[in-house]
């Protein structure tokens, strides 16, 4: 078992990550997820997808590799329990597998999961030229902005506010987390795991699918001047899909440049898309989610 990780400590936060994501099998095709060292309350998202994507990665044989997940949130993932994921075998074919995935706590559904394998091919390529923005080297990490306005941080928020993450965020235009103004619905961040990984793509396909859930719902609330730590909003992912273009590696930097397109009816739509530091398009995300008002 992965020892807890000091918050100097980038490599040990990466291997209680790595960790959290591997999946225990129980049975065939049935796998028991673990949950956050000292996690409280509510299930990160992005845990819940990337550790289906592991369970349904161990049903798929080579050459066959993960290209495409959608996923729907039905309920709140709890801290109190580990969940649990059923992969169940669709299709096999002979260029294409699909595998469903139920993800289940105290014996309820939290999450649906389709994912879609493909053998590699060749074929017709193009892709969207990567936004012109700052490079990571350039920009300040989201935990020096964030410590520099510690004080400002309600108690009861600090703790989460602040405490250390594997992830390591470089936002190209940092948010004013205290006065927003309304701004453009769009947003690039440079990220990536804040140590090496080893040379498991399959692991790196997960890792991506847990930080794409990063930042992303964020976007669509731009427009409204306003966030979460303002209390004034309820946020939640609804569904989210993530599209694999090709090989990248998760301990190098990539960026996530997110635009929404909409809002309306206590949702917003946000789209993402994650680039090489050498501008190869790896990926496309999509997610709706609840953006609730309150008093």
């Amino acid at each position: 078992m992965a020892e807890e990780a000091r918050a100097d400590d980038p490599a040990g936060l990466v291997a209680q990550l790595i960790y959290l994501l591997d999946v225990e099998e129980i049975d065939t095709d049935l796998y028991r997820g673990r949950r956050q060292p000292e996690g409280v309350g509510r299930v990160f998202g992005g845990q819940v997808i990337a550790q289906a994507l592991q369970a349904a990665q161990r049903s798929v044989e080579a050459p066959k590799v993960a290209h495409s997940l959608h996923a729907y949130f039905m309920r709140a993932g709890s801290e109190d329990y580990p969940i649990i994921y059923r992969v169940v075998r669709d299709f096999d074919g002979r260029s294409f597998a699909n595998r469903r995935i139920i993800a289940m706590q105290r014996g309820k559904p939290i999450l649906n999961m389709i994912a879609s394998f493909h053998s590699p091919e060749r074929g017709l390529a193009h892709q969207v030229p990567m936004p012109d923005v700052p490079p990571p080297d350039a920009l300040r990490s989201e935990t020096e902005l964030r410590e520099e306005i510690a004080d400002k941080v309600p108690e009861k928020l600090k703790r989460f506010f602040l405490r250390a993450r594997p992830i390591e965020i470089r936002p190209c235009d940092p948010r004013d987390w205290f006065a927003p103004t309304p701004q453009e619905p769009v947003q690039h961040s440079w990220f990536r795991v804040a140590a090496p990984l080893p040379d498991n793509p399959a692991l790196h396909r997960a890792m991506l699918a847990y930080a794409s859930d990063m930042t992303l719902l964020g976007t669509c609330l731009l427009p409204h001047g306003v966030n979460w730590i303002s209390g004034k909003v309820q946020t939640a992912s609804l569904d989210h899909a993530v599209w694999l273009h090709g090989d990248f590696r998760f301990d190098e930097w990539l960026l996530y440049t997110a635009d929404s397109p909409w809002s309306g009816g206590a949702r917003g739509f946000n789209r993402g898309r994650i680039y090489t530091r050498a501008g190869k398009l790896v990926a496309n995300v999509a997610q709706e989610g609840l953006i609730r008002q309150r008093d």
